[in-house]
């Protein structure tokens, strides 16, 4: 027993020293900074959701669709399914592996190779047929833990591609939501355009009265109607900029251009625009897709690193196999028909010359990329978080002096207007007075726009979907 024991012994010592430990890699999370520099005060009590325009019935429509038939969202979900089929692969190699065959063999022999002559009352059967059943199983206990860290690895891969297709869902939905914004923001501009057109003909009428009475020159009807083609201008310039979007989203949803415009028609609401939520960098670890899906890549290389290792170890594998072996079919079933086998085996590595801790030196260096890319998710995260939450205030500082000055233009070009008609002022002072006021409108909805959509990326900048509502099948 003993001299068997010892070249095992020594089998297991030299294959130990094939290669070296794993490298022990220093892999914590990096510092985080307290807060963020443009966030909201802590007061401010809003929600993530809060921030898409879930109140327009056209945005909610084409989202719908999207989830339920986007393209990009299904290759994503497929990666899930992939992912999923890779862990249960990993998982099965844990287990025993039963099999069975049966076989039929035809043999021939020729007597002339056991010589001319054979001692009395011996023959030479020179044709059989021999039939056989098995039922085989073998198994790789997995002493080392090489099959269970492959198995950590394909899980973790799993969870990768789970937070790749919430990141993608977050990003089709903020993608939807910013072109219905702007949809609806090329709809207030056109709606304040055409009010500037109105006042306009409306100026250019006034002028041709006067110009005809004889007490204005005819070069005021031409500056009202210059005035009023600049309007008519710009309102044809929007339709190029529907149908890009109108385009954008027919990609986006996987829907008919008729389906999109359908959906689009239906009336905006008239809500007003969300306070932004206060949050904390440490809630980005939690929520953001893209770092959950680094985190998991992470733990990934850290189980492949592990089971590059354990290759340093013998494998070691069981095999059995239980069946019948019979040279006539009647007796197949006989007692006598039944064979057997049992037996383990050990592969150890000796001497590979470099070529396991190659493996190991690899995976070490994956391991070293993935906590880098780590890192790099996270402080894109801090930064698009940092950046929406200064877009917004900046954008809300925007609106509230558009709308300002919205206001001052309008009551300014009336003013105007009744001097004009009480012949307090000339029709250059109505004029400019008009075309100030057309501009400050347009301005105004483009402002309210870009509030909105600066709304759209603090919420995907956040994590879009909380834990609680995330889900890439719906």
């Amino acid at each position: 027993m003993m001299r068997r024991t010892v070249p095992l012994l020594g089998a297991l010592a030299l294959s130990a020293c094939v290669a070296g430990p794993p490298p022990e890699l220093d892999t914590s999370p990096p510092a985080l900074p307290a807060g963020f520099a443009y966030a909201p005060s802590s007061e401010v009590a809003a929600s993530v959701d809060a921030l898409l325009p879930s109140d327009d019935a056209g945005f909610e429509q084409l989202r719908v669709l999207a989830l339920a038939d986007s393209p990009t969202l299904a290759e994503a979900l497929a990666r899930v399914e992939a992912a999923r089929a890779g862990a249960d692969r990993a998982g099965a190699n844990r287990l025993p592996e039963i099999g069975a065959n049966a076989s039929v063999t035809a043999q021939r022999t020729s007597p002339n190779q056991f010589g001319a002559s054979l001692p009395p009352g011996i023959a030479i059967d020179t044709e059989r047929v021999a039939y056989a059943a098995n039922l085989t199983a073998s198994w790789d206990p997995d002493l080392f833990g090489r099959l269970r860290a492959q198995e950590r690895a394909a899980l973790a891969r799993v969870d990768a591609a789970g937070a790749d297709a919430a990141a993608v869902r977050n990003a089709l939905l903020a993608e939807i939501a910013a072109s219905v914004i702007d949809w609806r923001t090329l709809e207030a501009r056109q709606a304040a355009l055409e009010e500037d057109l109105v006042a306009a003909e409306t100026l250019t009428t006034l002028a041709e009265i006067r110009e005809r009475a004889g007490i204005a020159p005819g070069f005021d009807r031409v500056r009202a109607e210059t005035a009023a083609e600049a309007s008519r201008s710009r309102i044809a310039g929007l339709a190029s900029e529907k149908a890009r979007l109108a385009g954008r989203l027919v990609t986006l949803t996987g829907q008919s251009g008729q389906t999109v415009l359908a959906a689009l028609e239906r009336p905006a609401p008239d809500s007003a625009i969300p306070s932004p939520p206060a949050a904390l960098p440490s809630d980005l670890l939690a929520n953001r897709p893209d770092v959950l899906a680094a985190q998991a890549r992470l733990a990934a290389s850290d189980a492949d690193l592990a089971a590059a290792a354990a290759r340093r170890f013998p494998q070691f594998s069981l095999s059995a196999a239980l069946g019948l072996l019979a040279f006539d079919l009647g007796d197949l079933f006989d007692g006598d028909a039944v064979v057997g086998s049992a037996g383990g085996s050990l592969l150890a590595p000796l001497i590979d010359f470099g070529r396991i801790e190659a493996e190991i030196d690899g995976a070490a260096a994956n391991k070293r990329a993935a906590f880098q890319a780590y890192r790099g998710a996270v402080f894109t995260a801090l930064g698009d978080a940092e950046a929406a939450y200064g877009l917004v205030a900046a954008a809300d500082a925007e609106l509230a002096a558009a709308t300002r000055e919205e206001a001052s233009a309008d009551r300014a070009a009336g003013l105007a207007e009744v001097r004009f008609r009480a012949g307090l002022a000339n029709f250059l002072t109505v004029l400019e007075a008009r075309r100030a006021a057309d501009t400050s409108g347009e301005r105004a909805a483009a402002a309210l726009g870009r509030a909105e959509r600066a709304r759209v990326l603090l919420w995907q900048a956040l994590g879009g979907d909380q834990p609680t509502s995330r889900s890439t099948s719906q």
